[in-house]
């Protein structure tokens, strides 16, 4: 037996769960994405999502609604005679009657431990936060955000150098893997929720650009669990100014380390950085304009003494 199945997701972190459903032998009626977007080297070009490229290679047929809150696009969807949808980071509201559509409803696959980090950018704000662990639950959707009752989970550990994009690479696959087997749950009928518990519920808002600046006031752990929970997108920044104007470095990579000195004075000649408390030393950064490159090669060309301030 295999279910009929619409696929609702976007980014890649959505793709291993789009194949592995698939793989299971699982018919995928329809394919959900978001609209392609203005992308390529200049901006000029409209670029499909990640999952509408893997959909298409599939042959899948793709639907990229601008909304699902008219009567026509809910028909649209309905029209499909689904049992599930299966949504991983969609990023679009469902309204009711497209929940109510599919026969066993609408199943999510969340990454955090819920109720901790509903929202948007559960994945970067668990390190920000210095959490030890996450995780990726199936849930079966609700009007709420993120606050439908939950059926399967799976915990992974944050060790403490990990980066968001390590996190994202390590749930995307727990997460695909989690989902078929709650998918083979729904069809033998053994898939139960229990509701979220109402203690523990915490926000993880989108990332904005004003946050994404260092402070160095903050502990050298704060520090650091900042600049790892940003990596390596939209990136952690600071500011520095030696002898060539002010410019700005995005932190990809960066350890907390012995020492004390004013916040944000550079102590060395190898990018370590006074904090609050304690100091952090940089490993890897961005300058302006070009790309990834380890400390010590960014220090050929760029005269920083100590006693510079990073901003």
């Amino acid at each position: 037996m295999s279910l009929r199945i619409i696929f609702m997701g976007t980014p890649g972190f959505a793709v291993p769960t789009l194949t592995e459903i698939l793989g299971q032998g699982h018919e995928v009626v329809a394919c959900y994405t978001r609209a392609p977007a203005p992308g390529g080297r200049r901006g000029l070009d409209l670029v499909e999502s990640p999952v509408h490229q893997c959909a298409k290679r599939f042959g899948i047929p793709v639907f990229t609604p601008k909304s699902l809150r008219n009567a026509e696009a809910q028909a649209e969807f309905a029209a499909h005679d689904a049992d599930v949808a299966v949504v991983v980071a969609y990023g679009m509201i469902l309204p009711k009657p497209v929940l109510d559509a599919p026969g066993l409803g609408c199943l999510n696959l969340h990454g955090s431990l819920l109720p901790r980090w509903r929202g948007a950018a559960p994945i970067q704000r668990a390190i920000m936060a210095g959490d030890a662990e996450s995780g990726v639950m199936v849930m079966r959707m609700d009007e709420g955000l993120d606050t439908g009752p939950v059926g399967m989970a799976e915990r992974v550990t944050i060790t403490p150098e990990m980066t968001a994009g390590m996190l994202h690479d390590k749930l995307m696959v727990v997460g695909a893997d989690l989902m078929v087997r709650a998918l083979a749950a729904l069809e033998r009928g053994s898939l139960g929720f229990s509701p979220q518990p109402e203690a523990g519920v915490t926000y993880a808002a989108k990332i904005t650009k004003d946050e994404c600046r260092i402070d160095f006031s903050k502990s050298a752990q704060a520090v650091h669990d900042h600049i790892r929970g940003l990596s390596p997108a939209p990136g952690a920044f600071c500011e520095i100014d030696w002898g060539q104007g002010v410019k700005r470095i995005k932190v990809l990579r960066a350890a907390v380390a012995e020492g004390s000195g004013t916040p944000g004075a550079v102590l060395d000649g190898q990018l370590t950085i006074a904090c609050g408390k304690g100091v952090i030393r940089l490993f890897e950064v961005q300058p302006a304009g070009k790309g990834a490159m380890s400390a010590a090669d960014f220090l050929n060309g760029a005269a920083i003494t100590p006693g510079i301030r990073a901003l």
